[in-house]
């Protein structure tokens, strides 16, 4: 994504929708687009004054509040002004600038959103087989559409894109609808017993119109010439470049990217590439899934409801036939037909068997054990998880041996320190990470301004000496010029 000025600047149309008088704002501005959509562009401030004394709740609105609410609006970019000077008599009616005012285009758009927003619940979302015939339809003709004219193609072009919106749009609508907590709500209802029938043919109907024509799109796709589809292209960015605006004109590079990218959408949608799966088969299990569990939710219902069905009186004619069997295999042929299954489910395979005779008895068999997986393209295997294993002896031992050797160093640094003293031109051949803790105490000691530090221990030294003497000190890795300092423990 390239992140342009434009997408970095703040939107200042959108600040009527949330501020202190937002009350008086939406209501202008949604006056405005009401006479916008009835053709009346240009209003005056008149003409809104008194279309919101109307109003009970504009009752105590004055002139002047009027006034300053429109020269809000277009400090904000939301209405555009002209002066109107055609009959202008005076030189004073022409100094108190009347003015008219008009919706800019952010606002237009910005108020058809919020009218689509208020009417969300209202007007819903669908599924519509007929625009994946429409699309195939469409595509089929795609070949034709490079040599014909231009302005068929971008007619051609316009049905196809709109086809396509509306398809993507009302499914994920619609399936938004569906995967909601009220929708949840509802299936757990004995309501949903009553239409859910019809809403489970109705998905049905569209994965049948999806299966058979996702796979005709995505084999005209994938047949398609890319030169035509190029030369198409071209064709609509060139009727897009010679419409005639009276704003400033696109650029033909931006105009072909977004026609490329919309061309690609499509091709995504239906086509799959590798690893990377069409977008029309997740559509396919997604709806697939929300059929299930529709079917899930309604079996729950009806087993819901026949539990609390009345069988007194099945249970007593039930025990009225046993008590006229005469014979105990009698009774239990009968609670075979009674409690068992009409009919049985049989399983045949290769099952090993602890003898070969014909006359043993299922109950005097060894139980076989047959793991089932289900149908499902979402099954996966329980990966098996390792417990975390007990470190506690494990860490005890490290931290043992983490003290012994902190314990060995420090007896190794103290058998350099003489009488509290740490002489560096009276030390012996030492090792490098010995030099590097003295040398470590020394940096701390001279960082500070009373010359005084603290090792890791908590002792509390200072410095005694002077840069101007020096001494040698001599380590297993070579040797160094120094000042001949000396570290002064103080307990």
């Amino acid at each position: 994504m390239q992140i342009t000025e434009q997408l970095r600047k703040p939107v200042k149309e959108v600040n009527y929708l949330n501020v202190e008088n937002t009350d008086r704002y939406r209501p202008i501005l949604r006056f405005f687009y009401l006479k916008y959509e009835r053709m009346k562009y240009w209003l005056y401030q008149e003409d809104v004054y008194e279309a919101l004394r109307e109003d009970p709740y504009f009752a105590h609105y004055t002139i002047e509040q009027c006034q300053q609410d429109l020269a809000t609006l277009a400090g904000w970019g939301n209405l555009v002004t002209i002066q109107d000077s055609k009959n202008v008599r005076t030189l004073e009616e022409f100094k108190n600038r009347r003015y008219q005012y008009q919706l800019s285009e952010y606002t237009v758009e910005i108020e058809r959103m919020v009218i689509r927003l208020e009417n969300l619940l209202v007007e819903g979302a669908s599924l519509e087989p007929s625009l994946l015939e429409r699309m195939k339809e469409a595509l089929a003709r795609l070949p034709q559409m490079a040599d014909a004219p231009i302005g068929q193609a971008y007619g051609w072009w316009q049905g196809l894109e709109n086809d396509f919106v509306r398809l993507n749009q009302n499914y994920q609508d619609y399936m938004r609808a569906l995967n909601s907590a009220r929708a949840e709500e509802l299936m757990r209802t004995q309501e949903f017993l009553v239409f859910k029938d019809h809403l489970i043919e109705y998905l049905r109907t569209f994965v049948k119109a999806l299966q058979q024509n996702a796979s005709m799109i995505e084999a005209t796709i994938r047949n398609a010439d890319s030169a035509q589809i190029e030369q198409i292209l071209e064709k609509i960015v060139e009727y897009e470049m010679n419409i005639p605006r009276i704003d400033a004109q696109p650029e033909h590079t931006a105009i072909r990217e977004r026609m490329h990218g919309k061309w690609l959408s499509i091709e995504e949608w239906f086509v799959t590439k590798g690893t990377q799966e069409a977008e029309a088969s997740k559509v396919f299990d997604a709806t697939n899934e929300i059929i299930r569990k529709i079917t899930r939710y309604a079996t729950r219902l009806s087993e819901m409801s026949n539990l609390g069905a009345n069988r007194r009186e099945e249970y007593f004619k039930v025990a009225e036939m046993f008590g006229k069997c005469q014979q105990i295999h009698e009774a239990h042929r009968l609670a075979a037909c009674v409690f068992g299954i009409e009919s049985p489910l049989h399983l045949k395979g290769d099952m090993p068997r602890a003898t070969d005779s014909i006359h043993s008895s299922i109950y005097e068999e060894d139980p076989c054990i047959i793991k089932l997986a289900p149908r499902t393209r979402t099954y996966h295997e329980k990966a098996n998880r390792p417990q975390i294993a007990d470190q506690s002896q494990e860490q005890a031992r490290i931290r043992q041996e983490l003290l012994e050797r902190l314990q060995r160093e420090r007896a190794l640094l103290d058998s350099y320190i003489q009488d509290s003293r740490l002489d560096f031109a009276a030390l012996p051949t030492i090792e490098p990470q010995i030099r590097d803790t003295f040398l470590l105490w020394l940096s701390k000691a001279l960082e500070n301004e009373h010359q005084r530090g603290k090792t890791e221990d908590g002792r509390t030294y200072h410095l005694e000496g002077s840069w101007e003497e020096t001494c040698i000190l001599h380590c297993t890795d070579g040797t160094f010029q120094m000042p001949a300092f000396v570290i002064c423990f103080e307990d």
